[in-house]
Parts: structure tokens; C-alpha cells; sequence
């Protein structure tokens, strides 16, 4: 508890796996080998999933796990229920373990204020501003010879004080932590510090001594979670007389509630990763502040409801004003046309499913109007599919294995007596991926092989080059790490790092930077490289294009479908910036095709994430629950002329290399729907290359 309460959420879990599996290979409960298993994840490559419900992946780790007979349900029965559900301590319940030597350190987080908590904790133990003996220093230019002073009296005559936004006085802080020390003894035993200050963004950034951590008792503070609390707290921010101030009370009131669900809706959707929100925005109180007075503005000013003028000005500059990626201003504005309509005030209008506007009521009224209306948490309150919270938490259980897997010794010695070192285990992994890895393209021979260098044998080229670029590379530094792993040269920290990358399953940043932005560990992620090697190999011996091109094959997907516009534009004789693509979703997969088609190319890869395509009605549908990534039937894209676009019955989604979606944007590909369209940009869809 002690460790924990200094905590963020996202880290506490982590924290108590790694304690947990430390103290069970203490005790000889479990073995290193089984542990290692566990955190590495190791899959079958190649195998078909036998069942709907479980991906090749989660089927290849099935594979290898029935090779392991000593697993069992195992989270309750040694860490116990209790450490799987999260409580926070009491301040009250802290500060009995505060001392003049024992100050307390708030670790912020933006929407909380720690400071309530000491006040209300001081007001019940006679400790207060007006009785002179609680002193509050917010620190920044020169407010360090006040703090000084405050702390002086206060040692003295056993006061509070209170040292907000220590991060902001980088120099002082070494002054702060000798006085800290020099009164941790011999003070007024009623003498208490409360610091607070922002945590560091990078490992790098850290300048809060080690002193002042050390001797502190460390506090996160975290806003809320889930629509409800956050409900709750938006509505806080105004009370009756707010609600009363406007001569169109029965709108006011209206469109603030609604106002205040879109408040909580675009700031809690953050937590669903980039099918929220593409960037993370620091949205705030003071967006919603300033739109409920612009809300009253334009009530007071207008005979009727300018819905129009309203959602324009919360949705491109108050909270839009934040916003730097065009999907999410798209998502933004999708949110205020859905709760800010003429029905919210004339009819009935739902905010989401199972959760209809409040009827007309008073500040309390509205609050227990929460409490008894809201459908329990879930991702349908945003908007999005079930399956939204499956790949939420998926992500967040990788990222814990991922971590404490990072945290293990490295010497064998430690890992109860493993018979591979970790130089062995590298060593294996490099002679592995140097056996495995062709010959270089040879660019010189294969341009030799063309006649015309049309738009699609460029494409070619460019991709072998980059090729070439990545496996070279890769080649050197591995031969490179070869010969400091015989003790033939001298290991040099760019040697070191691939090393650590290679025995954590990682792919080396050196790699990386050469590469296509992919999220898999190294193992799947050669498996990978192969195949797309494989498939230039193929198209590099006689360029014909292949009766179904694997779009996520390529570094450069975007150079490809330029490139069936640029061959279209050729043939026609049609200028190419008059030029779109069309994309037809055929009803079959790669195997049922054996020529390219007259005109564009049909191409395969493609996988949907927050809804799937029903191929016998040609439309986007609701997703099945549990498939996050349903695989995309062949589309056959062709060029034609913007005139000749079709934008009825639409949505327009957007296609990304990788589930991290902002930055890897691909391209934008129309698909038909019988839903309206902001039903999907609401639920996040988007296609993706690589899952």
C-alpha cells in the first residue's frame, strides 16, 4: 500500500505482478523457465486457428502453451482477490504516518487538486489560513525567500506548509531538500510539509532530489474515471443560480447537460488508445466553462436556437481549437451534431443508447437524474462497439507483460539456474536471422529485365532499393554483433543496444528506422519481413502484377495506388489531378483470383477495426463480438474521374498501416453503408494493414 499510493493506475498493477512473481520465485512456487514462457509469449508461427472466436496468433500461443503442463488459474489463488481490485487510501488515513521529518509529496495529474484534501483535513484540526497557522507558497520567480521563511516559522511554532509546483524551481530544490533535513529533527512536533509538483515527462527529465522522495510519503492524485463520475464532475462546475441566469431557461438548461455529456464523452474516449482518439488533447474545465458562455451569449442575442452557429463554434474552436488531426475534428463534430439538435429542446433525443436527455429539472435534480438513468459503463455510452474495450484492455495486459518481462535479471546465475546465457540466447537469434535473410535485389539486373518503366515498375524499384536499405542493415550490424559476441572486436554501445533488443524480442531501433512502422515483437515481425520479401521476389523476376497484390506488403502503400491512377490517367489521356479511386468490394478472397483485373488492381490485406464488412449485402455492419479485426474480402480499386464520384450512402474511411493509426495514415477508401456515416465515425472504423 505503502509503494502503491505513489502510484499511477496504470502502473500499480505492474508493480504488484513484478513483487508477485519475485516473492514466488523466492519461495520456489514457480519456475524461472514457466515465468520467462509467460512473460515472452511464445507463438507457433504458421499455424489456422480451428475456432471463430480465437485469432492465428492467440491459437499459435495455445500451441505451444499445451507443450506446458504446470499452468492453472493462478491471479486469486496466489496474489488474492484483493489486488485485483483498486481502492485508494484515505488522505486522513496518510497523514498518520506524516512527520516533521516525514513530509508528504502530491504526484499531479491535470483536473485534480490535492490541495482540498490538506485544507478539509486542516479545517477539522484547527489548521487554517484565517488561524495563521497554514501557509500556502505556490512556487515559481522568486517565491523561494517565501517558502523559506514559511518554513522557518513553521518548524518553529508547529504549522502546515504547503509547497505547490516544486518542479518549477529546478535550482532551489537542492537549498529545499538541506532544509528539509535540517529540520527533520528538533522541531515543533505539530510541524508538517505538503509538496506537490508535476511527474517528469521523460526518465531523462527528472530533477525532484532523491532526498526529498525518499524521506516523502508519495500520493497520486487521479481525476475520476468513466462517464459517470465524469458526468458528475463537469456538471460541478456550475450550480442553480447558473442554471437560472438565462431568459431561454428550458434551452439553457438543455443544451448545458448536453453540453457537459460531451464534455465528459471527448475527454474519458482517450482511454480506448487511437480508435478514440487519433492524438491524445488536453481538453479541459476551461473549454467547458467558456462554451456554456458562449451557449448563454447567443441564447440571450438570438430569437431562436442557432444549433448551427453553436456546434461551429464548440466544435471547431472551443474544443476543436485543440484539435490537430482531421479525423478527430471529423469525430468532434459527429459528436455535437448527434447531441446538439433541434429534438434535445421539441422532442426526445437519446445522448447514447439506453441514456435519454433529462426531462426539465433543477442542479440537484439533474445529478440524481445521473445516478438513476445512466446505463453502466461501457463503450456504447461513446459510441463504440464492445469489442472497443477487448482491444483496450488487450493492450494494456501486453504492455504489463511487457514491462515486467523488461524488469527480470539478465544472468543466468539469477534465473534459476537456466542452461542458456543470454549471449547464447543472442547468439542463436543472430545466426537465425543472417541464415534466414536472401541475397541483396540486384537493382542493376532487374531494371535490365524492362522494356518500359510504366507507374507499377517504379513502385517496383523503390521498393526493392528500400529493401535492400532495411536487409543490409541488418546484415552489417548482426555480423558486426557477431564478432564482439567472439570477443573480436570491442562492444560499443550501438552493439550493446541491439543485443538488449534481440534478447527482449524487440525490433532494434537502428531496424526501425530503416523499416515500415509495425508494432510486432522481433520474432513476428521477421516472420513478416520474409513474406514481404517473398512477394518482391515474385513481381521482381517478370513484373507482371500479381493477380492480387498484398497492400501491406509495401514500405510506401500510397506510391502503389498513386501509381493505378497515374497508369489509368496515361491510358485514358486524363489529367491526374481530375483522378480518384474507386474501391469495389468484391465477394472473394486472394485464392479465387488468377489474373489482375481490365482496369486498377485488386488487392488483399486489408482488415476492418470497429465494425466488419457483410460481403452478401456489400455494406458495413456492426462487428461480431469478439472479432476486432475481421479480415476484408479482395477490393478491387480502379481510377476514375472526381466527376464520376459517388458520395451517397458513404462513409469515408480511412486506411492506416498500423493499429496506431494517426501518422500511418494511408489513404481514404469510400465504402458503401445503410447506416448514416457518423455512426461509424463514432464507433472509430477504419481499415488497417497490419494488425
Amino acid at each position: 500500500m505503502y509503494t502503491s499510493r505513489g502510484l499511477f493506475e496504470r502502473d500499480k498493477l505492474i508493480f504488484s505482478s513484478q513483487m508477485t512473481f519475485q516473492i514466488l520465485l523466492m519461495n520456489e512456487e514457480i519456475m524461472s523457465s514457466d515465468l520467462d514462457f509467460l512473460l515472452r509469449f511464445p507463438l507457433q508461427p504458421h499455424v489456422v486457428s480451428p475456432v471463430d472466436f480465437l485469432s492465428n496468433s492467440s491459437w499459435g500461443g495455445i500451441c505451444s502453451l499445451s507443450a506446458k503442463d504446470e499452468f492453472r488459474a493462478f491471479i486469486e489463488e496466489k496474489l488474492g482477490a484483493k489486488y485485483v481490485e483498486a481502492r485508494t487510501v484515505e488522505f486522513s488515513k496518510s497523514f498518520e504516518e506524516a512527520s516533521p521529518s516525514t513530509p508528504i509529496f502530491f504526484i499531479l495529474s491535470p483536473g485534480v487538486n490535492p490541495l482540498k484534501d490538506v485544507e478539509d483535513l486542516g479545517k477539522k484540526l484547527g489548521v487554517t489560513l484565517g488561524n495563521g497557522n497554514f501557509h500556502n507558497v505556490s512556487l515559481g520567480q522568486g517565491q523561494e525567500v517565501v517558502a523559506e521563511q514559511a518554513m522557518d516559522t513553521a518548524a518553529g511554532q508547529g504549522h502546515w506548509v504547503v509547497l505547490q509546483n516544486i518542479h518549477l524551481v529546478k535550482k532551489w530544490l537542492p537549498a529545499l531538500e538541506k532544509k528539509l533535513e535540517h529540520y527533520s529533527q528538533g522541531s515543533h512536533p505539530d510541524y508538517r510539509v505538503f509538496m506537490s509538483a508535476e511527474p517528469a515527462a521523460t526518465p531523462a527529465a527528472h530533477i525532484i532530489p532523491q532526498g526529498i522522495l525518499e524521506s516523502s510519503i508519495k500520493i497520486t492524485n487521479e481525476p475520476p474515471t468513466g462517464m459517470q463520475a465524469n458526468l458528475h464532475k463537469a456538471l460541478d462546475n456550475f450550480n442553480q443560480e447558473a442554471l437560472e441566469m438565462c431568459s431561454k431557461e428550458a434551452e439553457f438548461k438543455a443544451i448545458l447537460f448536453s453540453l457537459c455529456y460531451f464534455h465528459a464523452v471527448v475527454a474519458e474516449r482517450r482511454k480506448f488508445g487511437p480508435q478514440g482518439w487519433n492524438k491524445i488533447y488536453p481538453f479541459n474545465v476551461g473549454d467547458l466553462n467558456i462554451s456554456v458562455s458562449v451557449l448563454y451569449n447567443y441564447l440571450e442575442a438570438n430569437s431562436k436556437v442557432p444549433w448551427e452557429d453553436l456546434r461551429y463554434l464548440f466544435g471547431e474552436i472551443m474544443y476543436g481549437g485543440h484539435i490537430t488531426d482531421d479525423w478527430d475534428r471529423r469525430l468532434c463534430i459527429s459528436y455535437l451534431e448527434e447531441l446538439m439538435q433541434p429534438e434535445l429542446v421539441d422532442g426526445e433525443l437519446t445522448l447514447a443508447p439506453g441514456f435519454p436527455a433529462p426531462p426539465n429539472t433543477d442542479y440537484i435534480g439533474y445529478h440524481a437524474y445521473i445516478d438513476e438513468m445512466m446505463p453502466p459503463e461501457s463503450p456504447y455510452l461513446y459510441g463504440l462497439h464492445p469489442n472497443a474495450e477487448i482491444g483496450f484492455l488487450t493492450t494494456t495486459s501486453e504492455n504489463l507483460f511487457r514491462t515486467v518481462f523488461e524488469m527480470q535479471p539478465r544472468d543466468a546465475g539469477a534465473s534459476g539456474g537456466a542452461t542458456v546465457t543470454p549471449e547464447e540466447k543472442v547468439k542463436q537469434i543472430v545466426d537465425e536471422i543472417l541464415e534466414k535473410l536472401p541475397d541483396d535485389f540486384n537493382m542493376l539486373e532487374i531494371m535490365n529485365k524492362v522494356e518500359e518503366r510504366t507507374p507499377y515498375v517504379i513502385v517496383a524499384f523503390q521498393e526493392c532499393e528500400r529493401m535492400n536499405y532495411l536487409t543490409g542493415e541488418m546484415k552489417r550490424s548482426l555480423k558486426e554483433l557477431d564478432l564482439g559476441l567472439k570477443g573480436e572486436l570491442t562492444i560499443t554501445g550501438d552493439m550493446e543496444e541491439l543485443q538488449n533488443a534481440l534478447f527482449l524480442d524487440q525490433v532494434p531501433r537502428i531496424w526501425t528506422q530503416r523499416a515500415y512502422p509495425s508494432l510486432q515483437g522481433l520474432s513476428a515481425w521477421f516472420a513478416d519481413l520474409l513474406l514481404r520479401l517473398r512477394e518482391l521476389e515474385t513481381w521482381s523476376t517478370d513484373f507482371v502484377l500479381p493477380s492480387s497484390v498484398w497492400l501491406s506488403g509495401f514500405f510506401n502503400p500510397q506510391s502503389f495506388l498513386t501509381a493505378i491512377m497515374q497508369s489509368t490517367a496515361r491510358k485514358n489521356e486524363l489529367p491526374l489531378d481530375k483522378m480518384c479511386l474507386q474501391c469495389d468490394v468484391t465477394k472473394k478472397h486472394k485464392e479465387d483470383f488468377s489474373s489482375a483485373p481490365r482496369e486498377g488492381a485488386y488487392v488483399h490485406g486489408l482488415f476492418m477495426e470497429g465494425a466488419r464488412w457483410d460481403i452478401q449485402q456489400g455494406i458495413i455492419m456492426e462487428s461480431r463480438l469478439k472479432e476486432l479485426f475481421p479480415t476484408m474480402p479482395v477490393v478491387n480499386i480502379r481510377a476514375i474521374t472526381q466527376d464520376k464520384q459517388d458520395m451517397r450512402n458513404m462513409y469515408e474511411c480511412p486506411v492506416y498501416k498500423t493499429r496506431t493509426r494517426g501518422p500511418t495514415y494511408v489513404w481514404t477508401f469510400n465504402l458503401k453503408s445503410k447506416d448514416k456515416p457518423a455512426k461509424w465515425t463514432l464507433a472509430g472504423v477504419a481499415l488497417l494493414l497490419q494488425v
